[in-house]
C-alpha cells in the first residue's frame, strides 16, 4: 500500500484504539505485521494512517470514534506542531464561513480563493492572515479534513465544533510546549473580579481563552464588549481572532468587531492609545530579556522603572497604562513577585497611589504544570481628583473550603470589600490598612496578613467563646425552618397554574432587565446591582457606563423579586431595604408583581423550585454548565392572597435558613481548624 499523506504518531494510534500509549509499544514488539514507520524519529516515529487503520480493523482493535475524534485525528496527523496550528486555523476559518450546515458532508468545498473572499466580508485582516496559510488548491488530505469538519459543524454547530478542536489542541503535547493556557476556573475568577465594560483588553492573549469568556459572558448578560488583543505568536493570535469572531456572529447587529494585533506588547505596543474598561492578562513569567534597557524612559513606568529582574512589574504597569479611569485590571502573578526585594519600591508606589486594590492567593495546582499557588492582583486606575482606598483586600483562597465554586467565593469577598458591609473572615480574607504593608519589605503575600494556625490557637478563651457563638448560630438556623407536616393534599398541589407570559400581558406581572448601554467614549460610570449583590442581600456594588443620551436602567422598588440571569439554579430573592432604589445591572433581572394579587415571597419561592430550572434554564456556551434563566417560560400557582402570604412567610424563612447555614458552614470550618490547632499546640485539652 502506498503511503497516504496522513500520518499518526504513537499517541494518535493510542487515541484511535482507545488504549494507553504503552499498548501501542507492546503491539509493535509482539506483531510482525504492525505497520513500519514512514517518518518521524526513532524515538517519535510516525505511521501511515491508512495502514494503521487497516491493521487495527483486521485485529479488532479499531475504536468506533465519533466525528469529533476523526476531525482531530486528521488535524494532529500534520507535523510539526506549527503545521497543526495552521491547519486548526484553516478548519476554524472554514467553519466560520460555512456556519451550521445540515447537509455539509455532501456539499462541494469552497476553493481557497472563495474562502478568503467570504472571510473578507467579515474582516479583511482575518482574511489576509488565513490567506497566507492556504494552498492554491486543496490537497487530498485537506479535502478529507474539511469534509469531516463540515460534518462535525453540522452535528454540533460551527462554534462548538471549533471549541472542541481548540480544546484538543491546547491539551496536545505539541501545543502545550509553548502555550500557557488559562484554565476556565482561573479565567472565571479573573473576570468575576474584573467585572464588565464596553472594552476588554488582553495584551498577551495566547489563544484567547480569557477574552472569549469575557465576550460570551457579556453576550449572555444582554450586553456587548469589544475585545482587543495583542499576542506575540502569530498562530495563537489568529486562533484568538477566530474564536472571538464565532462569538461576534452571535452578537447583536452593529456590535464592534474584535481587534487582534501581532507583536510584543512591551517592545511594540500596537494599541498605545487604547484605554479599556477591563484589562485581563495571563502573561509569561520570568522573561529577563523583556526590554529593560530599551524601555528605560518609557512613559508607562508611572510607578517607577521596573528592575531588570522584575518583568512582571513591567506587565503590571503596562496594564495600568491601558486602563480607563474607573476601570479594573486583573493579572496573574507568580507568588515571588509579592515579596522580591528588587521590586519593593514599585510595589510601595502602587500601594501609595491606590492602584493596587487586592492580592488573592489561589490554591496550588490550578495551573498545570505549575504546582504552586499563583496570585491574582486586582488594580484600578487611580482618579487624581478622588481619595484612594486606604486598605487592600488580601485573600487566601486555599483556606476557603466552603464547597462553593472558587469564583463565587472570591467574588463574594471582593463585592463585600467594595461595599460598606465588609466583614473580615479570619484566616480567609481581610482588608489590610495600607500603612501596615508599607514597611521596609512591602511584602504583599496574603498569608502574611492572615491569622495562621498557631495564631488562631493562641487564645483558648476566644475559641471556647466561638464554640458558644456557633451553638447560637445553629440554634438560629434551626429556628428559621418553617413548621411543616405530612399531608395528603395541599393548596399548592391542587392549585391551577397561570403562565407568566399571560400574567405579563395582563399587566399583573412585569419582568425587567438592565438596558443596553451606549458605546460612547464619554460615558460615565454608574453603580448598579449585580448577581452577587442579589445573592448576598447587600447593596449595589457593581458598575456600568452610561452616556448622556442613555436612558437609566430599571430601579429596584420595594417588594421587587430579584433573580440572577445566569446560574446553576434559580435564586429568587425579594429586594432588601439596602437594594431598594439601586439601578439594575447586567446579569440581574427583576419581577414586579401587583401586590394586591401576589405575595412577593410566595412568587420568589415557587419560582426557585428546583424543577423550574429545566423549564426556565436555556443552554449556554459555558463549559461549567451554567444556564440562562428565562422567567417568561414558567407558570405560577394561583392561590388566594392569604394562602400565598402563609407560604410566602415559609419561603422567606427558608431563604434566611440557607443564608444562616452558609454562615454556619464557613464558621464551622474555621472553628474545626481552630480546635484542631489548639489541641495539637497544647492550648486546649479534652473535657473528661
Amino acid at each position: 500500500m502506498a503511503p497516504s499523506e496522513a500520518t499518526l504518531t504513537a499517541s494518535g494510534i493510542a487515541r484511535l484504539a482507545n488504549v494507553g500509549r504503552a499498548a501501542v509499544s507492546n503491539w509493535r514488539r509482539r506483531y510482525a505485521d504492525f505497520p513500519t514507520p514512514v517518518g518521524g524519529t526513532p524515538t517519535s516515529p510516525s505511521f501511515d494512517a491508512r495502514e494503521v487503520e487497516q491493521w487495527l480493523r483486521d485485529h479488532g482493535r479499531l475504536h468506533q470514534a465519533g466525528t469529533e475524534q476523526w476531525a482531530w485525528r486528521h488535524i494532529e496527523s500534520y507535523q510539526p506542531a506549527a503545521q497543526i496550528s495552521d491547519v486548526l486555523s484553516i478548519a476554524g476559518a472554514h467553519l466560520l464561513v460555512r456556519g451550521d450546515r445540515t447537509e455539509a458532508a455532501g456539499d462541494n468545498l469552497p476553493t481557497p480563493k472563495q474562502l478568503v473572499t467570504r472571510l473578507r466580508t467579515l474582516d479583511p485582516g482575518l482574511a489576509e492572515l488565513v490567506g497566507n496559510l492556504l494552498p492554491k488548491q486543496w490537497t487530498a488530505q485537506l479535502t478529507t479534513l474539511l469534509h469531516t469538519v463540515d460534518q462535525l459543524g453540522a452535528e454540533q454547530g460551527a462554534e462548538t465544533a471549533f471549541e472542541y478542536l481548540h480544546s484538543q489542541y491546547v491539551a496536545s503535547a505539541q501545543a502545550m510546549s509553548g502555550l500557557a493556557g488559562t484554565p476556565e476556573a482561573v479565567a472565571e475568577v479573573m473576570l468575576t473580579l474584573a467585572g464588565s465594560g464596553d472594552r476588554t483588553f488582553d495584551f498577551t492573549s495566547g489563544t484567547g481563552s480569557i477574552l472569549r469568556m469575557a465576550a460570551d459572558r457579556a453576550l449572555r448578560n444582554g450586553t456587548a464588549t469589544q475585545c482587543y488583543a495583542q499576542e506575540v505568536n502569530p498562530q495563537y493570535a489568529l486562533i484568538t481572532l477566530l474564536r472571538l469572531w464565532f462569538v461576534q456572529l452571535r452578537a447583536v447587529p452593529g456590535a464592534e468587531p474584535p481587534v487582534v494585533h501581532i507583536g510584543d506588547s512591551l517592545l511594540a505596543d500596537a494599541l498605545p492609545d487604547l484605554r479599556a474598561d477591563v484589562v485581563v492578562a495571563n502573561f509569561p513569567f520570568g522573561i529577563h530579556d523583556w526590554g529593560h534597557d530599551r524601555l528605560a524612559y518609557d512613559p508607562r513606568w508611572t510607578y517607577g522603572l521596573p528592575p531588570r529582574t522584575e518583568p512582571e512589574l513591567a506587565w503590571v504597569q503596562h496594564a495600568l497604562a491601558h486602563l480607563s479611569p474607573g476601570g479594573t485590571a486583573v493579572v496573574l502573578m507568580p507568588p515571588a513577585a509579592a515579596s522580591r526585594p528588587a521590586g519593593r519600591r514599585v510595589r510601595a508606589e502602587l500601594i501609595r497611589h491606590g492602584a493596587l486594590r487586592a492580592v488573592i492567593a489561589l490554591p496550588a495546582g490550578l495551573m498545570p504544570p505549575t504546582g504552586i499557588g499563583l496570585h491574582v492582583w486586582v488594580l484600578t486606575q487611580p482618579d487624581p481628583h478622588q481619595p484612594h482606598a486606604g486598605d487592600l483586600l488580601v485573600v487566601d483562597a486555599a483556606t476557603a473550603s466552603t464547597g462553593r465554586p472558587l469564583a463565587e467565593v472570591i467574588g463574594t469577598a471582593w463585592s463585600a470589600y467594595r461595599s460598606d458591609r465588609y466583614a473580615e473572615v479570619p484566616g480567609v480574607h481581610r482588608a489590610v490598612p495600607a500603612i501596615e504593608m508599607l514597611d521596609d519589605q512591602v511584602d504583599l503575600t496574603p498569608q502574611r496578613y492572615l491569622p495562621q494556625a498557631g495564631e488562631l490557637a493562641a487564645d483558648p478563651a476566644q475559641i471556647i467563646a466561638r464554640i458558644s457563638d456557633f451553638d447560637e448560630l445553629l440554634d438560629h438556623a434551626r429556628s428559621c425552618l418553617p413548621a411543616v407536616r405530612e399531608v395528603q393534599t395541599a393548596p399548592l398541589r391542587e392549585a391551577p397554574q397561570a403562565d407568566v407570559t399571560d400574567l405579563i400581558r395582563s399587566g399583573s406581572i412585569s419582568v425587567q432587565r438592565a438596558v443596553s448601554r451606549s458605546r460612547s467614549t464619554s460615558a460615565a460610570s454608574v453603580v448598579v446591582l449585580t448577581a452577587a449583590d442579589i445573592l448576598s442581600g447587600g447593596p449595589a456594588t457593581g458598575s456600568a457606563t452610561r452616556a448622556d443620551d442613555d436612558e437609566p436602567g430599571p430601579r429596584v422598588q420595594a417588594d421587587d423579586i430579584l433573580i440572577p440571569v445566569i446560574g446553576h439554579k434559580i435564586n429568587a430573592r425579594v429586594a432588601t431595604p439596602e437594594q431598594v432604589g439601586a439601578e439594575l445591572g447586567p446579569g440581574a433581572q427583576l419581577i414586579r408583581v401587583d401586590t394586591t394579587r401576589f405575595d412577593p415571597w410566595f412568587v420568589a419561592g415557587v419560582i426557585s423550585r428546583t424543577d423550574n430550572l429545566r423549564v426556565a434554564g436555556r443552554a449556554s456556551s459555558t463549559a461549567n454548565g451554567a444556564l440562562r434563566i428565562d422567567i417568561r417560560r414558567l407558570t405560577i400557582p394561583v392561590l388566594p392572597l392569604h394562602q400565598q402570604q402563609a407560604y410566602g412567610r415559609a419561603f422567606h424563612r427558608l431563604v434566611e435558613f440557607r443564608t444562616t447555614l452558609d454562615r454556619a458552614a464557613s464558621t464551622g470550618a474555621l472553628l474545626a481548624r481552630e480546635i484542631g490547632d489548639g489541641l495539637t499546640a497544647g492550648a486546649l485539652g479534652l473535657s473528661s
